[in-house]
């Protein structure tokens, strides 16, 4: 019952960053037809899992769709694509448009099927730039988008990568956003179109709103860089047993700091005295609160700093967040039943919705497993659909669960 029901969408994505952006999608309701070449979604390895081709990895991103094989470089693969997207509101992929066109899949070719189809690309550049052609993957972008710089600056000027996918994360994201505009322009007129969503400059934007500080001016006012978050004391606070995150951002936290740790003498210092002071010397202040965090335990200052109304969080490791209270109370993680991986546990969607709430409309898909059904659909016939079978152009597993 979601706000999508009733959305037909051909997902041709692998990996994360689009099947992340098409999974929020299927949780919204829209039929998502994840269209796989006959080697598979590579993320189906990745990770541990107790059957082969369902990793973890892919279970996360890839819930509520329905899984078909095709080989799109048989031209009967390729007709039977064209022939599904003329029922479709959307079609979502993420290679490089140049791969696309090769295959004979490019804007042209899906607008002469169905002429109010969506065409989403997600890939590395846009395409009237010089790197239009290039590859792209995570780490690439976040080099390219200035990430493993700002590490190093606020680190041991080591570069390091962000230990999650963050650019495919973030542009798939993004990508959400663009595929719900152009789905609610096609709903309004009945007209397609082509929507490119480059991971370089969406990367770049995503960054620059905190970084690029004084080079917004010409001439530039200073180097750039948002001189906090690139503190190298930014970071957990050390305690005598553990690590906290507490942040004393403004005037009444700083205030109730001091006076809950007795202290009230250092308001009366002017590094303290302005939010302008202590942003010029965040390093340290940062410095001084650390060498005050060390000196009670971690159960202490939660107490402490939630007495006093100040923000503080537990520093969660990847096993201890799946017993978060807050998490437990809100019903963040469920256990469901996989009709090949026996029990899994399964996030939430985050957002609450008063009407249409999102849900996840099933468990990710075994390989090829709703090919049948999802011909059948398009009006196929049965003779049709096994002849596609026998030629490999669409790959159908011997029985299905559907």
């Amino acid at each position: 019952m979601g706000p999508l029901r009733g959305m037909t969408i051909l997902d041709l994505t692998t990996v994360l960053m689009g099947p992340y952006a098409t999974q929020i999608l299927a949780d919204m309701g829209a039929d998502l037809i994840k269209v796989e070449s006959p080697e598979g979604d590579i993320v189906r390895q990745l990770g541990p899992g107790r059957t082969k081709g369902m990793g973890g990895m892919f279970l996360n991103a890839n819930r509520g769709k329905r899984s078909i094989v095709i080989d799109l470089k048989q031209a009967e693969g390729r007709d039977t694509l064209l022939r599904l997207a003329r029922a479709a509101n959307a079609i979502v992929y993420n290679v490089r448009p140049q791969a696309m066109a090769r295959l004979g899949l490019d804007y042209e070719a899906l607008a002469a099927a169905n002429p109010a189809i969506l065409y989403v690309g997600l890939f590395g550049y846009g395409q009237t730039g010089p790197y239009a052609a290039k590859p792209a993957y995570d780490d690439l972008i976040q080099g390219a988008s200035g990430i493993p710089t700002l590490i190093a600056m606020a680190g041991d000027g080591t570069p390091r990568y962000v230990p999650i996918t963050i650019a495919d994360r973030v542009v798939g994201l993004k990508a959400v956003n663009a595929i719900l505009g152009g789905l609610m322009h096609q709903q309004r007129t009945g007209i397609g179109q082509r929507i490119d969503v480059p991971m370089f400059e969406e990367m770049a934007e995503f960054v620059l709103i905190d970084h690029l500080g004084g080079l917004t001016y010409d001439p530039p006012l200073d180097h750039g860089g948002y001189a906090r978050l690139l503190s190298r004391y930014r970071r957990p606070y050390k305690t005598s047993d553990g690590h906290i995150c507490a942040l004393i951002y403004n005037d009444k936290q700083w205030k109730s700091f001091f006076e809950a740790i007795g202290k009230s003498e250092l308001l009366a210092e002017p590094r303290f005295a302005t939010h302008a002071a202590r942003h010029a010397h965040i390093d340290e202040i940062y410095q001084e609160v650390g060498r005050i965090f060390v000196t009670r335990t971690t159960a202490e200052w939660r107490e402490l700093l939630e007495r006093a109304d100040i923000p503080v969080m537990p520093m969660h490791t990847l096993e201890s967040i799946l017993e978060d209270p807050h998490l437990e109370a809100v019903g963040f993680f469920r256990t469901i039943e996989h009709p090949v991986e026996g029990r899994v546990r399964q996030m939430r969607v985050p957002s609450t919705w008063s009407e249409s709430q999102p849900e996840p409309g099933g468990p990710a898909p075994t390989f090829g497993q709703h090919g049948r059904d999802i011909l059948h659909a398009a009006g196929f016939s049965a003779e049709e659909i096994e002849r596609l079978g026998r030629q490999k152009a669409v790959h159908l597993p011997a029985s299905e669960n559907t």
